[in-house]
């Protein structure tokens, strides 16, 4: 990170949160969903760090940001996966649409 400007990794981080909002928006696969949302929060992530390595350096604010970050997308990843294995036992589609069919 020492050679490479902070407008560079900012310029990264908003691709790949394009790519994730479009992701969010476009598709209808819930398994498409949860990668974009994981883009999005790799972006954040990504923010996060480069603020910290730059402009906040001693702080501690930005790593644990970025620890509970990856902590709630892991989580995330065990929920949303069991419901599309959930989803797909029932109805052999992964598409967002029959989720409307699921009722406990």
């Amino acid at each position: 990170m020492e050679g490479i400007p902070l407008q560079h990794w900012l310029i990264a981080a908003t691709l790949l949160f394009s790519m994730g909002l479009f992701g969010v928006i476009a598709r209808r696969n819930t398994i498409a969903l949860l990668m974009s949302i994981e883009l999005m929060l790799a972006a954040a992530n990504i923010n996060f760090l480069a603020f910290w390595r730059y402009r906040w350096v001693g702080r501690i604010e930005a790593p644990v940001f970025v620890t509970i970050i990856i902590l709630v997308a892991a989580c995330e990843v065990a929920v949303g996966l069991g419901i599309v294995l959930s989803m797909f036992r029932r109805f052999r589609s992964a598409d967002v649409e029959d989720l409307k069919e699921m009722r406990g």
